[in-house]
């Protein structure tokens, strides 16, 4: 058993490190999570496993160590030479042919092994089968328990013959009497955990395991005589002190009335109040569903719900989802000023995750001064440990934007381990985009990190409406694996079709009560709006095992006045020449010409006395467009914004638009004349103030977020031509006759079918139409509930006789679609139908995808379409690249420090159609292949002309329209 050696002396700081100090050292590190790290509600549930309170602890200190087990094989000890021959002269020998022939992982060696020697020392099967899986997937896949057998050619040589049984028995019995049980028998739960308890165990084991396995703190010790539990603890205590790591706000105590005001310097709406009373009320953790119409105040009331979830059913932080990384942002300093009012301590322990966040000046300023994420500072590497593609440690990122770590506990951002690749969930705050919660969701690799990330945590997630059918079958499922841990939720939206209440409801539902499917069909309705929903099972998550599955919900329905008063919008429609399918480009072409000069013409008119006016458009091509002619006629008072902008001018462009018409009248104070042109990226978290609204025709969810921009600041002096609100929609055919047309962009992004039911509505809404109601326009945010459900509903009952042939047929086109498109995402879900109240975690990733886990391999996963590729523009002057920006690189493209963030101003994503080509065609820059940041980042290398080929389409970047392609070939 002395010989066995678990780090090979090159990877464990110059001398090995015998197998039984690797597994004393991670159960050590255990042991400082449990006392400094796990939230008081993951504590209770342990020590309910184990027995009851007190007893957890150690029973988690003995669950992380004894994931390396599986190293006590031949099929291990083989791999390092030295170590190996060591282990031979000790009397542990195999037949190296037999061996050497065949690979046997040593994660599911551990779990081949455990389910011999636990079943020896009386465990039951019951037992063994929910915990062998936690070792045999602390790699980052979890195996079925056929996949644990070594091959049998190999004539049990990879498991050991002779003396290996009885040392490995040794090894077991040694580490378990080390952490003070009086045998592996004593360490037996008494319960089995439901598996979502089960995989954040999983993702606890293998933060263990990394943070153990770090060289720089855990330094090889080859004399047997010097293993003891104690020595390890005290190496424990220094690696936690080095690396700064820390909980969230540990034990907090239960906001009282005065806490909204001392948190944001106001006392709250009803609204607010509303959904604070909500989280007062609940007898469990739950899932709280806020609707109310932007500038409510949604986050401040989310946040001080989360801090009385937190306190009442003991989380200890917050995960923040956004829809975007724009929105991302914002919220990041939201979050930062709440925690700060809360301690001075915790705004500082706040992480940004998404891939632009080094754009961010308040993140770059947490993180300034900070060193590099090195991984050859990190040990442990083991062959057949990990696939081929492993990074076992987490610390080689394929994000070309990883973000260089913070020292230990002297920075002032999150301590570094944290910094790391999928390691930043497990923050104890974080803001980032909603797809940290939908990967989590995904059969992919290491994903035990991600929930482990989320458990533990109270968990926000704002404007959940942008979900589509797509993303929402990974949100159902994240809901479902929330609900089963306990972990309280609050769902934020502008508004939310009532089947898709109901469908979020009935997944964390499902997940609280352990049921394959549930439906909540008992769920009232708001009965006004705002509103909130909140959702509990009645028996609390961890009761006694008889209990599951047998709970019923309960729900609270509530709904208050606004804040703002109703405003009552008039509605105009601009028709444009929309040419039938198949038409030749030139034609096209011509009818969006005549289509943006009808625009034009309109703000001409509307503005000729002033006014600041919001134009969306669905797509790119359309906006840069209408940009062109807006400027020949308005000149500088002509602003765009789309998502083919590089990195650093759309930074400064949405910045300067909130500036100019945002809530603080900015800097220069509110412009006489203003356009603004945008994509959809305007409809998402975007508050400026607009006197005429401009829309391309959406769903009508969607293109009420945007009228949520009319009128929206108090105080505001508008021209008396636009002092009442006003949208005039366009990207449709006249209203009055047969069912409409749409351009071509709107129906590809929305689907013919809810563009009609939009249509529908805004015809209704006309001057002169029939409708129900007497009033002409729409009272926001009143209607704006009937309006989403009826936009969404499936009676033709508001649709014009007309268009009911029409309609019908696209219904049955979209419905097919919906279809396929929640069973390809299916196919990525982290359970799959009919195995949602599996017992144990063994064959998780049966048929899981190939991909590590990493944002950037990983993201196509959860958003639908074919996936897009991010370039860094560099512009080629003679032989010397040169950023955008005009700064030059070496003639390799070597980047100065200085240039980095320069350079990577100039990242843009690419449209769908040139992805094939840049997957293809473009490579990085020769002296960026050693960068830690470029290393993954393609370069797309632009003459003098700021022009490039690109596969069949000329690719222009301009300053103004920003990215432009043009078809080379006939279309």
């Amino acid at each position: 058993m002395a010989a066995l050696w678990g780090k090979s002396a090159g990877k464990a700081g110059g001398r090995k490190n015998v197998l039984l100090s690797h597994l004393l050292d991670t159960a050590a590190v255990a042991e400082r999570l449990w006392d400094g790290f796990l939230a008081p509600s993951t504590r209770l549930v342990v020590d309910d496993i184990a027995g009851g309170p007190g007893k957890g602890r150690r029973f988690f200190s003995w669950l992380c160590g004894v994931h390396d087990y599986g190293k006590a094989t031949p099929a291990f000890q083989r791999m390092w030479p030295e170590g190996a021959e060591a282990v031979r002269r000790a009397g542990l020998t195999w037949h190296e042919p037999l061996v050497a022939r065949r690979r046997w992982r040593h994660d599911r060696a551990g779990g081949h092994l455990l389910c011999r020697d636990l079943a020896a020392a009386g465990w039951t099967e019951q037992q063994i089968d929910w915990v062998w899986p936690l070792v045999a997937g602390h790699h980052g896949r979890f195996p079925s328990r056929g996949e644990l057998t070594p091959a049998r050619t190999a004539k049990g040589h990879l498991a050991g013959t002779g003396p290996w049984p009885a040392a490995q028995r040794a090894l077991l019995e040694r580490f378990t009497t080390e952490l003070g049980f009086e045998n592996v028998t004593a360490v037996a739960p008494v319960r089995t955990p439901s598996r979502a308890v089960q995989l954040h165990l999983s993702g606890l084991i293998v933060m263990a395991d990394w943070i153990a396995s770090d060289e720089r703190h855990f330094e090889g010790v080859d004399d047997p005589h010097r293993v003891t539990f104690e020595a390890a603890r005290a190496r424990a205590g220094k690696a936690w002190t080095a690396l700064g790591l820390h909980r969230g706000w540990g034990s907090h105590d239960l906001p009282g009335s005065e806490a909204f005001r001392d948190r944001f310097g106001q006392d709250p709406r009803p609204s607010q109040t509303m959904v604070i009373e909500a989280a007062r009320r609940m007898t469990a953790p739950g899932l709280v569903v806020v609707e109310a119409p932007m500038g409510e105040g949604k986050t401040k009331a989310a946040l001080l719900a989360a801090e009385i979830l937190a306190a009442r059913f003991g989380a200890d932080g917050v995960f923040v989802g956004m829809p975007t990384q724009a929105t991302s942002d914002p919220m990041f300093g939201q979050v930062r000023t709440w925690l700060d009012r809360i301690d001075g301590d915790l705004s500082s322990r706040v992480a940004l995750l998404h891939g632009k966040r080094m754009f961010n000046p308040e993140w770059r300023a947490m993180v300034a001064g900070s060193e590099e994420d090195d991984a050859s500072r990190f040990g442990g590497v083991d062959a057949y440990g990990e696939c081929l593609d492993d990074d076992p440690y987490g610390l080689t990122s394929s994000d070309p934007w990883d973000e260089p770590s913070a020292t230990g506990p002297g920075a002032r951002g999150p301590a570094e381990w944290f910094l790391g690749s999928k390691r930043g969930l497990l923050c104890p705050f974080v803001v980032g985009t909603i797809d940290q919660l939908l990967l989590a969701a995904t059969r992919t690799k290491h994903v035990m990190l991600r929930m482990a990330g989320l458990m533990g945590k109270v968990v926000i997630l704002d404007e959940v409406h942008a979900a589509d059918v797509y993303m929402s079958q990974f949100l159902r499922e994240g809901l479902r694996w929330l609900g089963q841990a306990g972990v309280p939720v609050v769902l934020l939206s502008a508004t939310l079709p009532p089947r898709q209440r109901q469908d979020l409801v009935g997944a964390y539902l499902a997940g609280a009560m352990s049921r394959e499917e549930y439906t909540a069909g008992g769920l009232p309705e708001p009965g006004g709006y705002p509103s909130v929903t909140a959702a509990w099972p009645e028996v609390p998550v961890g009761a006694p095992g008889e209990m599951e599955g047998r709970t019923e919900p309960a729900y609270l329905v509530d709904h208050g006045p606004g804040w703002r008063p109703d405003l009552s919008v008039a509605i105009d429609v601009l028709p444009e020449r929309v040419p039938p399918p198949r038409t030749k480009r030139a034609e096209r072409e011509a009818a969006d010409e005549a289509a943006a000069r009808s625009v034009a013409d309109l703000l001409e008119r509307e503005l000729s006395t002033g006014g600041c006016a919001l134009v969306i458009r669905n797509s790119v091509a359309r906006a840069q467009r209408l940009y062109q002619l807006l400027r020949d006629r308005f000149g500088a008072d002509v602003h765009l914004l789309h998502g083919r902008l590089t990195a650093g001018d759309r930074a400064d462009r949405t910045a300067r638009c909130l500036d100019l018409l945002g809530p603080t009248g900015g800097t220069e104070g509110r412009p006489h004349r203003l356009i603004l042109v945008a994509t959809q990226l305007a409809e998402q978290s975007f508050d400026v103030d607009a006197d005429l609204l401009v829309t391309d025709l959406a769903p009508v969810d969607l293109l009420l977020q945007p009228i949520g921009r009319l009128h929206r600041h108090a105080g505001v002096r508008r021209p008396a031509r636009l002092a009442a609100p006003r949208v005039v929609v366009t990207g449709t055919t006249a209203l009055g006759g047969g069912a409409p047309r749409f351009p071509g962009v709107s129906e590809a992004v929305y689907g013919r079918f809810l563009l009609l039911r939009s249509a529908a509505l805004v015809r209704q809404s006309l001057p002169g139409a029939e409708r129900e109601t007497a009033e002409a326009g729409w009272r926001v945010p009143a209607r704006v509930p009937d309006l989403v459900a009826a936009g969404y509903e499936a009676s033709d009952a508001s649709l014009p006789p007309p268009w009911r042939e029409a309609t019908e047929a696209a219904r049955t086109q979209w419905e097919t679609t919906e279809r396929q498109r929640a069973e390809t995402a299916g196919a990525s879900l982290l359970t799959r139908r009919g195995d949602r109240e599996g017992r144990t975690l063994a064959g998780l990733h049966y048929a899981g995808r190939a991909e590590n886990g990493d944002d950037a391999s990983a993201e196509w996963l959860v958003r639908d379409g074919a996936p897009t590729v991010e370039v860094v523009l560099v512009v080629r002057q003679g032989q010397v690249p040169h950023t955008i920006n005009g700064r030059a690189l070496s003639v390799n493209g070597d980047v100065a420090d200085e240039l980095l963030e320069d350079l990577l101003a100039g990242t843009v994503r690419l449209p769908q159609s040139l992805t094939e080509a840049a997957l293809r065609e473009l490579r990085p820059l020769p002296g960026w292949r050693g960068h830690a940041r470029l290393r993954y980042c393609p370069a797309l290398e632009l003459d003098s002309r700021r022009t490039a080929v690109l596969g069949d389409y000329e690719v222009r970047y301009d300053r103004e329209l920003g990215l432009v392609e043009r078809r080379l070939t006939a279309h």
